[in-house]
């Protein structure tokens, strides 16, 4: 039996997409048995996942480093270990992979330092897109609004003086997605929305990802997760992501 259940069905969403995407429904991410392993021990796995196209895709599972790991894999920030991990056609292909994912709001991969500006984060960001060494101006309010209207939507954005320590959790997450999220691959991993403290600030940030979900293929993880009224495509129970010793203690503590 699959280690991965499917807890909601299709729930088509509109998609623009250039000639030669994905359509669609159609798979984009398909994982057979894969398992990440460290020098020190077994990270996560096996696991079993299929992604289509479009929409959100939420992962349910415990928080933690098994799957951090996880979605770092299906960004093609780390190699399987063991078993097939195949995206857009090609397989085990992680640098392939890379180039085709956006990862956000993950700390170990896009903390952002506390003790800085919103200018300097957009003007860091713009260096990195800027080809050769040639040398970027202080980024402007147009910059900003430039990349982060599009995460951001009816959400004020933050101002540029403003230190990143003391936003709102929800602007701080969208801040991180819209900066990572400036190429617009086709596929945009996020951190657990369950990360955010805040029930409303969840809700709030999964409805932008469903409204991201419209042009690319979103996936992000939650321990308990969504409504399956919240606009997602696709939510799947995925085990195998904790130490099962821990996993066995944790269902016990929760009269499971």
């Amino acid at each position: 039996m699959s280690d991965v259940t499917q807890l909601f069905g299709d729930q088509p969403l509109p998609l623009t997409r250039a000639e030669g995407e994905a359509a669609v429904g159609d798979v984009i991410l398909n994982a057979d048995g894969i398992e990440v392993k460290a020098s020190w021990g077994h990270i996560f796995g096996p696991v079993n996942l299929t992604i289509r196209s479009g929409g959100v895709t939420v992962l349910v599972g415990a928080g933690g480093r098994g799957r951090t790991a996880l979605l770092l894999t299906l960004a093609g920030r780390m190699k399987p270990s063991k078993g097939q991990l195949e995206s857009f056609g090609r397989l085990n292909d992680a640098h392939h992979l890379f180039k085709q994912a956006a990862l956000a709001n993950i700390d170990e991969v896009d903390g952002i330092g506390q003790t800085i500006r919103v200018h300097d984060i957009i003007t860091e960001q713009i260096r990195w897109g800027a080809r050769g060494a040639r040398w970027v101006r202080q980024s402007k309010q147009a910059d900003l609004e430039r990349i982060c209207a599009p995460v951001f939507g009816e959400y004020t954005l933050p101002t540029m003086d403003a230190m990143v320590e003391e936003l709102p959790e929800l602007t701080g997450a969208l801040l991180r997605i819209a900066v990572a999220n400036t190429r617009k691959p086709p596929i945009l991993v996020v951190g657990g929305i369950d990360k955010l403290a805040s029930i409303e600030s969840s809700h709030k940030l999964l409805e932008r990802l469903v409204e991201l979900g419209r042009e690319q293929t979103v996936i992000t993880a939650d321990v308990n997760g969504v409504s399956p009224d919240s606009g997602i495509r696709d939510q799947f129970l995925v085990e195998n992501l904790t130490n099962k010793e821990f996993a066995v203690l944790e269902r016990e503590a929760d009269g499971r």
